[in-house]
């Protein structure tokens, strides 16, 4: 009786030992892509300047994944998506739950648009002419800082 015990008390170990980590690994990750970080920084017209701490967005399956699917961003940090050229650019909130707003950038560092976004929108939140950036950060968050169209984004070299 005890060497059945025994057997058993193995064997339901054996099996935690190679199912556990099987099943912890299938654990949903908030980050698909392990994209570079930059230090941004933005000169506003009123002479203040703030960093934002960005990740680079620069593949185009790492464009169109974005922030999709992150419930957390936290504050003073963002996503820069980084084109080949200028053009007018869209984006929406597909698969986003966390509310963010959206600058468009020239190719210059001039913001041309700022703009909020809710969360799981379908719909378009288009640019007003062509750029090359886009970055996205917490709602609220440009307003926060008194950040406003016309003001310069320093795009580091990437």
């Amino acid at each position: 009786m005890k060497i059945n015990n025994r057997r058993r008390f193995y064997a339901l170990l054996a099996a935690a030992l190679v199912f556990i980590p099987a099943l912890t690994s299938c654990q949903k990750s908030e980050k698909k892509y392990d994209l570079p970080v930059a230090d941004l920084i933005i000169n506003t017209n009123s002479g203040k300047s703030f960093t934002v701490k960005a990740e680079l967005a620069i593949k185009e399956e790492e464009r169109n994944y974005g922030f999709m699917n992150r419930k957390v961003i936290p504050d003073g940090t963002g996503m820069l998506f980084i084109f080949e050229d200028e053009s007018k650019r869209s984006f929406w909130m597909k698969n986003t739950p966390h509310p963010l707003s959206i600058a468009y950038i020239d190719a210059g560092g001039e913001i041309a648009d700022i703009f909020d976004m809710k969360p799981y929108s379908l719909t378009d939140i288009t640019s007003s002419r062509s750029v090359k950036y886009a970055l996205e950060v917490p709602q609220g968050w440009f307003d926060k800082n008194g950040i406003k169209v016309k003001d310069k984004v320093i795009i580091p070299e990437y």
